[in-house]
């Protein structure tokens, strides 16, 4: 009875701690895309379509991350439930609330170089924030659960798929008014590398 009670404290407790991962994990993460999203050089790829979402129907950033997310686990939801878990939803509560709040504190300089680097800054911080918040390992985010879905039910490479995610989710945001740029570009190119880093590192680090 000692040994259950004891086994079920330590379950509880390692829970609690990738919760709190997965919740530190989210605001870096939000804090990076917001810092990015306004410096003035484009969206991230799924920015870009938040972008287009708020333009065309008058949301905020963080509904309209919202709003796609919902969609997305949905769809996770009906063709692969085991790629949602607790940490998918929590993680997309506490971003896109984030978002939103972070998006009234920021200031940038009249220098565009300098916002470029700030812009830089907050591509870091979004695929640190977002390998924190993997390496909880408590489900997916909607989108990486939307591409593994695809990619495990069909047998294709996960690496075509979100290269063919990124293309529509572009081309769709752009056509709904969401700006492509520089930023779309950086985030394809250091996030992948960053997130994998940062989610190994954190494991080991936290032991999760």
């Amino acid at each position: 009875m000692f040994d259950k009670h004891k086994r079920e404290s330590l379950l509880l407790r390692d829970l609690l701690k990738k919760l709190i991962i997965i919740v530190i994990g989210s605001i870096v993460a939000a804090y990076g895309i917001t810092l990015a999203l306004y410096a003035g050089f484009g969206g991230a790829t799924l920015a870009v379509l938040w972008q287009g979402i708020a333009e065309t129907f008058h949301l905020s950033i963080g509904m309209a991350s919202f709003v796609v997310a919902v969609g997305m686990i949905l769809f996770a939801l009906i063709y692969d439930k085991s790629q949602i878990h607790i940490g998918t939803v929590l993680y997309q509560i506490v971003y896109s609330t984030c978002v939103d709040v972070f998006a009234t504190c920021h200031v940038y300089s009249t220098y565009r170089w300098f916002n470029f680097f700030i812009m830089l800054l907050g591509v870091i911080l979004f695929a640190v924030g977002t390998g924190l918040y993997a390496s909880a390992s408590l489900g997916r985010g909607s989108y990486e659960a939307v591409t593994f879905a695809l990619a495990e039910k069909n047998n294709w490479q996960v690496k075509i798929v979100r290269i063919a995610l990124d293309i529509l989710v572009v081309i769709i945001g752009v056509l709904l008014g969401g700006k492509f740029g520089i930023c779309t570009i950086i985030t394809v190119i250091i996030s992948g590398p960053i997130i994998q880093f940062v989610n190994a590192k954190a494991k080991r680090i936290l032991k999760i």
